[in-house]
């Protein structure tokens, strides 16, 4: 099952809005076949472990992260290739909530006389998929918060420069982390003060789409947005009625999203949410700025966050910090973070973990 695990994660970054799944085929105790799956509409994991495996696959064990469907989606049933592979018995790391699967690809595998065993490394497989399954109880994405901060918490200098911020290697970091993403999103006043591409550079994988918050439809005609939009997806959410103005940006290849306005007269965050969820991309990394993070905090929208530490005090007494008021004056009332791991990378600390069920939605 580990084997598996890891073979899943091969599907990182390509696999949306399907769960990632890994596949392993044992005969006597040695692997013969293994497969995952790498985006939808592809043939899922267990059809790949099988197809690896051969005539061997006759009388053995499949193992698989993930329940095995057994519905006609892009592809066909993965129970109906088991049983025609003569598969003697299933190793199940977790059941699939998914209401078209739900327990029925382990029902016609024990109808079928194969003996099924399910809950093995359930926990780490459930690690495997956590925007698909976030998606299912709440029909919202998975959204990581990724800031780098100075080491006083500084997003920048007084003077308004970040970039060189954090190191090579913590940019790196950062790329691979949108590689894992299905879409990026930051606010209007990110790219007016930093230019940003938003884009994936300096590591394999494909761009994620970028969603901007912009309420009033004020980004540049000559932003450095523009030059990849033909790349990667640009979206543009926005309260704007100004339908000339709209007709330009859909000219120039944005796709934009009107919406009503929220209490604050900007963006309602949740509706952005939902409308991602929507068209399948279910993991989101929020890069900010400030304003940004703080409105997903502040909503409980955050489920995991991703922070770069450069070793360097910047200071400045208006020298943006990362966060703002969040509506929690008392120490008490502070967002927990769990699961946190730290590491080195060149110069900098890389520190990522997870936002307590009460200020968002675990695994």
């Amino acid at each position: 099952m580990r084997r598996a695990i890891r073979i899943a994660r091969r599907g990182i970054g390509t696999t949306h809005p399907n769960p990632r799944v890994g596949a392993v085929v044992l005969r006597g105790g040695r692997a013969v076949g293994a497969g995952f799956h790498a985006r939808a509409g592809d043939a899922h994991a267990e059809v790949r472990a099988l197809e690896a495996a051969g005539a061997t696959a006759s009388g053995a064990t499949l193992v698989v992260t993930l329940e095995p469907c057994a519905h006609v989606g892009r592809t066909p049933p993965c129970t109906d290739a088991i049983l025609a592979a003569g598969i003697a018995r299933v190793v199940i790391g977790m059941g699939d909530p998914n209401p078209l699967v739900d327990g029925r690809g382990i029902r016609v595998l024990e109808r079928a006389g194969i003996e099924v065993v399910v809950g093995v490394l359930e926990g780490e497989c459930r690690e495997l998929n956590p925007a698909y399954l976030k998606h299912l109880r709440t029909g919202l994405p998975w959204v990581t918060l990724k800031a780098m901060l100075s080491l006083d918490g500084r997003l920048a200098a007084e003077s308004g420069e970040s970039r060189g911020l954090g190191s090579p290697a913590e940019l790196r970091a950062a790329h691979r982390l949108r590689v894992e993403n299905d879409a990026v999103l930051a606010g209007i006043g990110t790219v007016l003060a930093d230019d940003p591409l938003l884009t994936v550079r300096g590591v394999p994988g494909r761009s994620p789409a970028r969603v901007l918050l912009d309420s009033s439809l004020r980004i540049p005609g000559t932003a450095r947005i523009w030059e990849s939009v033909a790349d990667a997806p640009l979206i543009l959410a926005t309260v704007s009625r100004d339908a000339e103005r709209i007709r330009e940006m859909e000219a120039r290849g944005a796709i934009v999203w009107t919406f009503d306005p929220a209490g604050d007269g900007r963006v309602p965050l949740r509706e952005v949410l939902r409308r991602l969820a929507s068209e399948g991309r279910l993991a989101l990394l929020v890069e900010g700025g400030a304003e940004v993070h703080t409105s997903f905090l502040r909503e409980g929208l955050v489920d995991a966050v991703a922070i770069g530490i450069a070793p360097r005090i910047v200071g400045g007494r208006s020298a943006p910090v990362w966060t703002g008021d969040l509506g929690r004056p008392r120490l008490a009332d502070a967002i927990a973070v769990e699961r946190l791991s730290v590491r080195r990378l060149g110069p900098d600390l890389w520190l990522t973990g997870r936002i307590a069920a009460e200020g968002g939605d675990s695994v």
